[in-house]
């Protein structure tokens, strides 16, 4: 029997996408990825049509580690309005209350220290999180409330930016499952007056560079002017979605061993345990791998660029 045939080229790495307002992170996911002509695409965290920024891309074998992305620490400048909360805790959606604003720079800066640290964060309605295999957002499309287990998340930075009332700009530096969004509603209600965002912009994501960045717009126009071959110069290397793990290299008879999925025993003088990336004898970079405490490397996510 013949292998299906594909769709696209296989091309592998990582694009650092700076997502235009308006559109969905799938949106913009697919129209990259036919500029690309890749087989195989995803994002790493999806981003609302409202919010702009770092959107990493992962094409072909790149997708196996969209996950570790998807985990990492995100970096967001904000605003909000004060006075109002909306449906959605955002512009997108309908204002449900207006109140009065008698917020002052100094009531805000002494209530930002309650939402610093380890918090506990009800999710949005508005949200993708599932429900009986269905995102929330549809419940809330329909009316329908879902009752919502406060969730476990990190406010590493909150920094203040500026207020000119009734708008207020801030930096956060959070942990993965933070909703920006439920952050200024909250604050909002903690000073008595509601909020709800109307700009939000993802600066980082993990450690990737800012400078790496390129628009929509000027992708467009480099996929116009230029063949794909150097169009493949502006992905980032697969293995920079895992930087944070530590780092193995194999010997040549463990590097072919874990290529036909064997696990191998090996020296272990750094005590390194749990999730690692793999380098071959010639430092090609092979996929990630777990290391149990008995010293041995079991192949975890692989790359295959045979086919």
């Amino acid at each position: 029997m013949s292998r299906p045939r594909k769709r696209g080229r296989d091309i592998h790495g990582v694009f650092l996408l700076d997502k235009p307002q308006g559109m969905s992170s799938n949106d913009v996911l697919q129209k990259v990825k036919r500029i690309f002509q890749a087989n195989k695409a995803g994002h790493t965290g999806a981003l609302d049509p409202l919010a702009t920024g770092m959107l990493p891309i992962c094409l072909g074998e790149a997708t196996k580690f969209s996950q570790f992305l998807l985990d990492s620490d995100k970096r967001y400048l904000v605003t909000a309005k004060l006075g109002e909360r909306t449906d959605t805790s955002d512009a997108e959606g309908n204002i449900v209350e207006t109140r009065e604003v008698n917020v002052t720079e100094a009531d805000i800066l002494a209530n930002l220290e309650q939402f610093r640290g380890n918090i506990l964060q009800v999710p949005t309605m508005f949200s993708a999180l599932k429900h009986n295999g269905k995102p929330l957002y549809e419940y809330a499309r329909a009316g329908i409330a879902i009752e919502r287990e406060a969730r476990p998340i990190t406010i590493f930075e909150l920094n203040f930016i500026e207020y000119n009332a009734p708008f207020l700009t801030l930096e956060v530096y959070c942990s993965k499952g933070t909703y920006i969004r439920t952050l200024i509603d909250d604050l909002g209600e903690v000073l008595g007056c509601g909020a709800h965002v109307t700009m939000l912009r993802r600066t980082a994501v993990a450690n990737y560079p800012i400078d790496k960045m390129i628009s929509y717009a000027d992708l467009q126009n480099l996929a116009e002017n230029q063949p794909l071959v150097e169009l493949d110069k502006h992905l980032l290397a697969m293995d920079t979605a895992v930087s944070a793990l530590a780092k193995i290299n194999l010997t040549e008879q463990q590097t072919k061993a874990v290529g036909f999925g064997q696990r191998v025993r090996f020296d272990n003088p750094h005590q390194i345990y749990g999730l690692v990336r793999l380098y071959s004898d010639n430092a090609q970079f092979l996929g990630v791998a777990e290391v149990t405490r008995d010293n041995v490397i079991r192949p975890n996510r692989m790359i295959n660029l045979t086919e």
